[in-house]
């Protein structure tokens, strides 16, 4: 059988002129060896969150810890309970992750914020050769994000591999791509607690800095590269 590694990205923050409101660009990578079949952890979130108060399958971390758009007329608990249960998945199933971060008060162009992320990712491709050329094929899943973020994956993988391929999805269709967009709110989170930037919303889910570090990023953390050998 074909070993094959699906790449989940997701992204944070915008192209352009720096904002305050929003200084870092992050992209999250999640990987999953499709070896580690983890359609009955698929199947028991897919039932548990639709018996939760926003009765639907797919969640938006950001959004839903920050109360914005659909989940705007869910309580705190309400929303914690949701969180949580997208924290159980990710403590059963099996992935590595890493995100790459760029400050961007110090960039000039989306030119150079393009250069430093393809920079970031590849290099920490490199590092880790073995590990990803061990796979027959390499799949790399991606929403509709910005076109800067795509122009970097096309170069970065391409370059890399020759058993790349690349596939546009949506959250709602792929758990492992709702995990990325949980490892890229937690990269953000960190990083707001760092320059005690967390809003208030922010906090009236997730607790002070220390719940914050215990409950919420340390079970992510676990699944870094770093940490999975």
């Amino acid at each position: 059988m074909a070993k094959e590694l699906s790449i989940f990205i997701d992204e944070s923050g915008d192209f352009g002129e720096y904002d305050p409101r929003s200084p870092f660009y992050i992209i999250s990578m999640v990987t999953h060896d499709q070896r580690n079949n983890i359609s009955s952890q698929v199947k028991n979130l897919d039932r548990v969150l639709a018996e939760t108060e926003l009765k639907r399958n797919f969640i938006h971390i950001g959004p839903l810890i920050r109360r914005e758009a659909e989940y705007k007329n869910l309580t705190t608990k309400e929303r914690l309970h949701i969180l949580k249960k997208m924290l159980a998945f990710v403590d059963k199933v099996e992935f590595k992750h890493e995100s790459f971060v760029v400050e961007k008060k110090h960039i000039k162009s989306d030119t150079e914020l393009i250069q430093k992320l393809s920079r970031q990712l590849s290099d920490f491709i490199r590092e880790h050769y073995p590990y990803f050329t061990s796979f027959d094929k390499v799949k790399i899943y991606y929403d509709n994000g910005q076109d800067g973020v795509v122009r970097v994956l096309v170069a970065v993988f391409s370059a890399l591999f020759d058993n790349a391929e690349f596939k546009k999805a949506a959250q709602k269709d792929y758990k492992m791509l709702q995990v990325a967009d949980l490892v890229c709110t937690a990269t953000l989170t960190e990083l707001k607690l760092k320059t005690h930037t967390l809003s208030q919303s922010e906090r009236h889910v997730l607790g002070d800095d220390k719940n914050i570090k215990k409950d919420f990023l340390r079970p992510i953390k676990r699944k870094e590269f770093k940490n999975r050998g």
